[in-house]
């Protein structure tokens, strides 16, 4: 009886944790003014343990790479749009994988696997970390080309990344120093599936 009920707990425990997050409304208004971002983006690498709020999470993951138009398409440029980045969330409860149509976070693990997303020592202490992932499997090409086709689009989310923690006074840093094998079983990426970028994300420190 004592082993039925702990499977049963067990159970319970997993499905509360293994599930999506439904994001509130992003907010499409207001913020700081594009050239007092501009003049505020920086690179950040100490960040304080405070959470980002859900409101927060869902207007960053807007301005990243959210739809802003009914066809579908993105805040960022995407060649010929293919739109093959995927924007993976690591956060203390666990890995999600952002559905723009959807405004959630897809479910993928519950494990803590934000220090894995770099090598450097303060990648432990920032809230949230977003990893991009190209799908080569969307772009049409040779394979060289597709790479720098991923390269290029990364790098306009990534200034969207910038420009809006500089409008939220939060501190945040990109970089491709990324144990690409350790992070990607992780993520349970494919062998079609390529990480070009990570952000830090949170409260300065």
């Amino acid at each position: 009886m004592k082993t039925f009920l702990i499977s049963i707990a067990l159970f319970f425990a997993i499905n509360l944790t293994a599930q999506n997050i439904e994001l509130p409304q992003p907010e499409r208004t207001g913020g700081m003014p594009l050239m007092e971002a501009l003049n505020n983006r920086q690179t950040i690498r100490s960040f304080q343990t405070k959470e980002l709020t859900q409101q927060q999470l869902s207007n960053l993951l807007w301005a990243a790479w959210g739809i802003n138009r009914e066809s579908g398409k993105r805040t960022a440029p995407s060649a010929r749009n293919f739109q093959e980045t995927d924007l993976y969330v690591l956060l203390k409860s666990g890995v999600y994988l952002y559905d723009a149509s959807k405004n959630q976070l897809t479910f993928v693990s519950d494990k803590d696997e934000r220090e894995y997303a770099g090598t450097q020592d303060f990648i432990k202490d920032a809230t949230v970390q977003l990893v991009l992932v190209a799908d080569l499997d969307r772009i049409s090409g040779g394979s060289s080309g597709k790479l720098n086709t991923a390269y290029i689009d990364a790098g306009y989310i990534s200034q969207n990344i910038y420009l809006w923690c500089a409008s939220e006074g939060l501190g945040t840093g990109a970089r491709a120093m990324i144990n690409h094998d350790e992070l990607g079983p992780r993520l349970k990426l494919d062998s079609n599936q390529k990480i070009i970028l990570a952000h830090s994300i949170g409260y300065e420190n």
